[in-house]
């Protein structure tokens, strides 16, 4: 991961590599979502905010596609159209952005990228849609194409969902492009309502140091088991549109009509919806000790009915919370990645400290910690 400016980071490295000054530079921010996990592929609400560390974009036109990141310091030669090659590497999701906007509109026929990120990899913080939202601004910026900040998160989506095969939803991507400094971004997936909600103060964010894997990992089977589960629901004779519209007082008909894990799937997007809709309004209101509980409620559904926690994480939400956070809890996908805490200022220092002694004494090593405000979204960067 790339130290200091990730603008500063790809200029320089497009300069070193390629001998020549970038014509465009954009950059794109990471994200946490406070609460809403697995609700966005089931028609639920979530609730991200941008954060202050982003991935930067330096492109020029060329006669080939050439790429090159300060995450591995080589220059590859992709081939869009062979997207096979790059399979699980971080260019897969390079040629797929290429392939999507070559089909949608004029592309040139070649190009060179330098990419630089602050963005944790495998933090559960979608350093992947940094990297896709930030090439898709620079690259429509090099084509000379204007689009409206709906089809730019169309296209990141595809690249990813499509192209790569991640079965993720739009929520990535939505809040890399539209978000607003100071704002959390309220987006009910299944309507397509979108509202931004004041977010003052920082999140502390836990890296667990195990790194989660998107592609043909547990969020591709949860995914399905959710799939599984709506389509038992409708057999049995609810018209559902999707898992999120099932009311809360059905679950318990619910669970009763389906055996595990389907139930325990329902349980929680059911149950992980109502929670957010709850601090959309806590956050309007300024509650922070109640956004704090939320949090807390939602880890236990996350460990006990999505099942995707791990040892790190229980313990740095267990540990936060019982040094003065408000509350804590998985941010992300899951299976390792990140924990966000939420504490009173005048508590933070202190909860720091005594959480990392904790997670050293139990697994040998530092957890990596910072804190981060919310930020804005994608957007063209000067640079010399």
């Amino acid at each position: 991961m790339a130290t200091g400016s990730p603008v500063r980071q790809a200029t320089s490295l497009f300069q070193e590599r390629f001998g020549s000054a970038p014509q465009v530079v954009a950059s794109a921010p990471g994200r946490i979502n406070l609460i809403g996990e697995h609700t966005d592929y089931n028609g639920g609400p979530v609730l991200p905010f941008a954060i202050e560390r982003r991935t930067a974009v330096a492109a020029a036109h060329a006669d080939c596609w050439e790429v090159i990141s300060t995450h591995d310091g080589w220059v590859h030669r992709l081939e869009p159209d062979a997207p096979s090659e790059t399979a699980g590497q971080w260019t897969a999701y390079a040629g797929a952005v290429i392939r999507v906007l070559a089909r949608s509109g004029p592309l040139p026929h070649g190009g060179r990228v330098a990419v630089a990120s602050t963005v944790p990899v495998g933090a559960g913080l979608s350093s992947s849609a940094a990297l896709t939202v930030s090439l898709t601004r620079a690259l429509l910026s090099l084509a000379g194409r204007r689009e409206p900040p709906e089809r730019i998160i169309d296209y990141a989506f595809v690249a990813e969902h499509d192209e790569v095969g991640v079965s993720c939803g739009r929520m990535d991507q939505t809040i890399a492009v539209l978000a607003e400094p100071g704002k959390a971004l309220f987006f009910e997936t299944g309507r397509g309502v979108i509202r931004q909600v004041p977010l003052g103060g920082r999140i502390w964010v836990f890296e667990t140091g195990v790194s989660h894997k998107l592609m043909g990992g547990e969020l591709n089977n949860r995914r399905r088991e959710c799939e599984t589960a709506l389509r038992l629901l409708r057999e049995a004779g609810r018209q559902l549109d999707d898992l999120a519209s099932l009311p809360p007082d059905e679950l318990p008909w619910a669970m009763r009509v389906l055996p595990a894990p389907w139930s325990l799937r329902v349980k929680h997007v059911v149950t992980e919806t109502a929670r957010t809709r709850s601090a959309a309004e806590l956050l309007l209101a300024g509650d922070l000790p109640g956004l704090g509980r939320l949090l807390v409620e939602g880890q236990r559904s996350l460990s006990a009915d999505y099942g995707s926690s791990c040892a790190e994480a229980e313990l740095l939400v267990d540990s936060s919370v019982r040094h003065g956070a408000w509350g804590a809890r998985l941010t992300g996908a899951g299976w390792g990645g990140a924990v966000i805490a939420l504490a009173p200022p005048e508590r933070e220092a202190r909860m720091v400290a005594e959480v990392q002694d904790e997670f050293r004494a139990r697994f040998g090593r530092l957890p990596a910690v910072w804190a981060t405000s919310a930020a804005g979204g994608a957007r063209l960067e000067r640079h010399t």
